[in-house]
């Protein structure tokens, strides 16, 4: 979502104009609407340069990030040089690591000092053990204590990672199918390993070749060969399902907002301006709450996944 706070804030801005009577002339509008052009994809895609403030319009720097020499393997060609979505991924990590290390801290200080912490720290410390207490626990089911850290690192990386698509100049990696399908693939991992711990190989072998009790033996080939491939597809189904909802939650926002902010200056009308400018911060806030809520539903179905394969039978 590169440059949607400048986009926003400049239609805001035309609307103020339009409503304090200053004129402009339609042959203003044709240069101005040139400049504005606004290529959604381009916003919502990957690249290989990242954008920093700057003074003068367009108000934005573009830097070129380092390009890598590719690697080659088997014939196949990999480029490992960094892109804007990796740089958004790393800082969204350090973020987490910072925030929970200082907030780690002053739970321990105010605990030894024998009083509850205050502030963010506590803030964050409810936020916790609100997840912890009442999603990951009762889903992930007896003994889920070895999952809790895993599951909050997902929440709060999902949850920075999408905050952070809404600043200017920045961009949303949870928009990025690969980002989420990697995601929903470590969760497939954590998901299927933790159903081999609990029901050992033969219980695990039971929830990919399903044969429903008292089967008779004729038809015992004959289901394997039906429900062997419904269980497999039911597998994949899940990290299907994890990664295309937010991917598409966390995309479909942006591109409101930005088919919004172009109304202004494809019809270039300060009357549209104002209308759009209402609509897009009424979506702006809405995105607000999908930050927090699809991270909340990713970690809660990986909560429920995980019991559910720890719970068969």
């Amino acid at each position: 979502m590169s440059r949607l706070g400048r986009l926003w804030a400049g239609s805001i801005t035309a609307a103020l104009v339009a409503l304090a009577g200053r004129p402009v002339a339609a042959q203003e509008h044709a240069p101005a609407a040139a400049q504005h052009e606004i290529d959604i994809m381009s916003h919502l895609g990957d690249s290989h340069a990242i954008e920093l403030p700057y003074w003068n319009p367009p108000y934005y720097v573009e830097v070129e990030l380092p390009r890598l020499p590719p690697v080659h393997i088997d014939g196949a060609t990999i480029d490992l040089s960094p892109t804007k979505h990796a740089v958004l991924l790393a800082l969204a990590a350090v973020i987490v690591g910072l925030v929970f290390l200082y907030a780690s801290r002053a739970v321990a200080r105010a605990q030894a000092q024998g009083h509850p912490p205050r502030g963010f720290a506590a803030a964050l410390e409810a936020m916790v053990l609100y997840i912890r207490q009442e999603v990951i626990l009762p889903n992930v089911g007896p003994h889920g204590e070895g999952y809790v850290n895993y599951l909050l690192t997902v929440f709060f990386f999902i949850l920075t990672c999408n905050l952070l698509g809404l600043l200017p100049w920045s961009a949303t990696p949870t928009s990025n199918i690969a980002v989420t399908g990697a995601m929903a693939l470590v969760s497939l991992a954590v998901i299927e390993i933790s159903g081999m711990r609990s029901l050992g190989l033969k219980g695990y072998l039971g929830t990919i070749f399903f044969l429903p009790a008292g089967l008779p033996t004729l038809l015992k080939p004959v289901m394997l060969v039906i429900m062997t491939p419904i269980e497999i597809i039911g597998k994949l189904a899940k990290p299907f399902a994890l990664a295309v909802r937010l991917f598409a939650n966390m995309t479909a926002g942006h591109v409101a907002v930005l088919a919004l902010i172009g109304l202004t200056f494809f019809f270039q009308s300060y009357l549209v301006g104002v209308a759009a400018s209402v609509m897009a911060t009424g979506i702006m806030l809405l995105e607000l709450f999908v930050a927090f809520l699809q991270a909340f539903v990713f970690t809660l179905l990986t909560s429920v996944f995980i019991g559910l394969m720890r719970a068969e039978h």
